[in-house]
């Protein structure tokens, strides 16, 4: 059992419990050896209890104890006291990028692929030590005061997967990829289908599967395609969008082989956000027929040369033992040495001899053969494109090879829906133009002609323009290039158009103007279709603006500068006159709206509040005064007490000896009171009846009495 203040290991201190989770408990910690702060991770009792997944949770946890990275959430030590289990972990200031989505809603695409990319470095780092980890999801990554990215939990999710757990306790299902959904197989795929799921969320706000149950939530997992994130949030990037695609995938073999190459496409969207260069790999291709080169050819013969000549010499080996097995013992080494080299070395030369002949047969055999493929290939494409072949829409799609790797087959897109077929188009890499036109032959929105014929093989910058039915009533779209982007969009949305944004440079269209449109302004389009328009950033400029965080607080801060492509430096807390200031930032080390180089180091300093004056007493407590209390007597024993005005105590004492010395220094208060509290007791009274003589006499009474003394302090300098 844990409690605060108990040692564990004979170094770590119990300090607070900082948070808690399926499988264990968090506590922040000292550790008195090396006198710095942890965080201690104490497994529950229900598992330590498990002498399985004990023994699998302190193997993997002690190879992640060999793994330092930045982006890693380091292990330092592993042990075990009393029954209790526990992983000793570099302690990390922060939130989790949970609660940082929860907070922000959503993340700026930037700033999400910032994190993505830190939380890949840590995750290569590891699987380039053979560790895999299993559970990546936003709850398990940490933002650090500093703005560090770090991924902790390595090694309890596969010593946790490697027992019966149940789901609650193994993390949301929300992040699972399909063969860990299936109970299957995981390796360093799975890391990457669960990194590209955690993309997703930051930057939609929200998971892409859900459902009432688990089980529901796996099967879409494993079932269902993966929505486009720009459904949700029109202007993310398309690069961005197919780098989440490609982690994604069902198969593993489509998606990102190693972290190495998810972060080279990361960074390469932060060059060139709209361009799409990610490539989505089908494994299928490396099995499709292939010609048969001359240099294939010559391989074949050298390869089939060797092979062929090792195997008959094992077969004549084996024909002599045969022959020679009943021979007298003494000669049986001598004959055999002697049958098989002559014998090896004269077939060997008799298959060299037969062998060109043959070769050339096969040749000759297969260079035909190869000729009719060809010709098969041509004509059924060509038949298929001109619509003469009698073939389905998907008919060949497994046996016809691709070009190149970076192409797809243009599916059937005339007489469809234009939304369905941008979201499939788009889920291929494609984005297409759009162009309408009048008629009221068609309904509006349906596509009534393509510029690539259907079955075509194009790649991502391929042109492909689509026409579409305005309807009979099409609404003219403004022509809004070259206008602000509030008068262009105003000018659409009375037009009864929805509007999507993109960004880019352009050196010859002022910042914040239109640089294109589509549809073009002119054309016709129906009325609630979507206008895109493409807003100029300016000149292209590797400069970052530094924004205004004076007012804002630590954790906003933080966000401001990862967003803008910055660093956060150094974070101090200092006292400030201005007390609206208070818990807030009150000073950044460059000035708001200057240009930096990304990646500066800004530095920050936090209020505490206005900086308070310190008072001091120094003197001597006398005694009541006769004017303060007539009845009292010195040797009277006196509880003295001296508060401060704000509650503090600064003495509480009995004394029958006056006066006490005092000497008090950074009282923050300008004034106090001295409380003297004692009890006076009166003598007896003897009374003589004067007529009787009787004598009577009146007992002593004990009194408390409190005196209260103002006391004044001295301002400290």
């Amino acid at each position: 059992m844990i409690k605060i203040g108990m040692m564990i290991g004979n170094r770590y201190e119990i300090l607070e419990k900082i948070g808690t989770g399926g499988m264990s408990d968090v506590y922040k910690s000292k550790d008195h050896k090396l006198n710095r702060y942890v965080a201690v991770k104490v497994l529950k009792q229900e598992f330590s209890e498990n002498a399985n997944f004990v023994s699998k949770f302190q193997v993997e946890a002690q190879a992640a104890a060999g793994l330092a990275h930045p982006n890693v959430v380091n292990v330092y030590d592993v042990g075990e006291e009393n029954d209790v289990y526990y992983i000793v972990m570099e302690l990390v200031e922060g939130i989790t990028l949970k609660k940082y989505i929860e907070k922000k809603a959503r993340l700026s695409v930037k700033e999400a692929i910032s994190i993505a990319i830190q939380v890949s470095m840590g995750i290569e780092a590891a699987h380039n030590n053979h560790i895999i980890h299993r559970d990546i999801k936003p709850q398990n990554i940490i933002i650090s005061k500093e703005g560090k990215v770090k991924v902790t939990d390595f090694g309890i999710a596969k010593a946790a997967t490697s027992n019966t757990i149940t789901s609650n306790v193994m993390g949301s299902v929300h992040y699972t990829s399909p063969e860990q959904a299936r109970g299957g197989y995981s390796d360093e795929k799975s890391d990457i289908y669960s990194l590209g799921i955690t993309m997703f969320e930051m930057l939609t706000g929200r998971v892409p599967f859900n459902g009432e149950t688990t089980v529901a939530i796996a099967i879409k997992h494993i079932q269902e395609p993966l929505p486009s994130p720009r459904e949700y949030i029109p202007e993310i990037p398309v690069s961005v969008e197919q780098i989440v695609f490609k982690c994604c995938q069902k198969s593993p073999d489509r998606r990102y082989q190693t972290m190495a190459d998810l972060v080279a496409d990361l960074k390469q969207s932060l060059i060139n956000p709209d361009e799409d260069f990610v490539k989505l790999v089908n494994p299928d291709e490396e099995a499709s027929t292939r010609m048969i080169t001359d240099k294939d050819m010559v391989q074949i013969k050298r390869q089939s040369d060797r092979r062929d000549s090792m195997e008959e010499a094992l077969r004549l080996k084996k024909d002599v033992r045969r022959k020679y097995q009943e021979e007298e013992e003494d000669d049986e080494e001598d004959i055999m040495e002697e049958v098989e080299e002559e014998d090896i070395e004269e077939d060997i030369e008799e298959e060299e001899e037969e062998y060109d002949s043959k070769m050339e047969r096969i040749t000759t055999v297969l260079a035909v053969v190869a000729a009719l493929l060809i010709g098969c290939i041509v004509l059924f494409l060509v038949g298929k494109t001109l619509g003469i072949l009698p073939f389905g829409e998907g008919a060949g799609e497994e046996e016809a090879a691709e070009e190149s790797s970076g192409q797809v087959e243009m599916p059937k897109v005339v007489g469809r829906q234009l939304e369905e077929v941008k979201t499939e188009l788009m889920g291929l890499g494609l984005m297409p133009e759009i162009e309408y036109k009048e008629t009221d032959e068609w309904e509006a929105g349906l596509i009534l002609e393509c510029n690539i014929g259907i079955g075509q093989m194009v790649d991502s910058k391929t042109d492909i323009v689509l026409t579409v039915s305005a309807g009979a009533s099409g609404v003219e779209v403004p022509k809004v290039t070259g206008m602000s982007t509030a008068q262009g969009v105003s000018d659409l949305e009375q037009k009864g158009f929805v509007v999507n944004r993109t960004e880019g440079y352009d050196d010859t269209v002022p910042k914040g103007n239109i640089i294109s449109q589509t549809p073009e302004g002119g054309t016709k389009a129906p009325s609630g279709s979507a206008v895109t328009i493409k807003i100029s950033q300016g000149a292209e400029d590797t400069k970052v603006r530094v924004p205004n965080l004076i007012g804002i607080s630590e954790m906003d801060a933080m966000a401001s500068i990862t967003e803008s492509g910055l660093v956060v430096g150094s974070v101090t807390e200092v006292n400030n006159e201005d007390p609206a200031l208070e818990g807030l930032v009150c000073y950044q080390s460059y000035s708001v709206g200057s240009y930096v180089e990304p990646g500066t180091a800004v530095d920050l300093q936090v209020s505490i509040g206005p900086k308070q004056a310190t008072y001091s007493f120094s003197g001597s407590i006398e005694a009541p005064s006769a004017e303060e209390d007539p009845e009292y007597r010195d040797g009277l024993n006196v509880t003295v007490t001296i508060d401060t005005e704000d509650g503090v105590q600064l003495l509480n004492t009995n004394t029958a000896s006056f006066p006490i010395s005092v000497n008090y220094t950074g009282i923050r208060s300008a004034t106090g009171t001295v409380t003297f509290t004692y009890t006076v007791t009166t003598d007896a009274v003897t009374d003589t009846n004067p007529e009787t003589g009787e004598v009577t006499t009146t007992e002593g009474t004990s009194v408390q009495k409190t005196i209260a003394r103002e006391l004044q302090f001295t301002p400290e300098t």
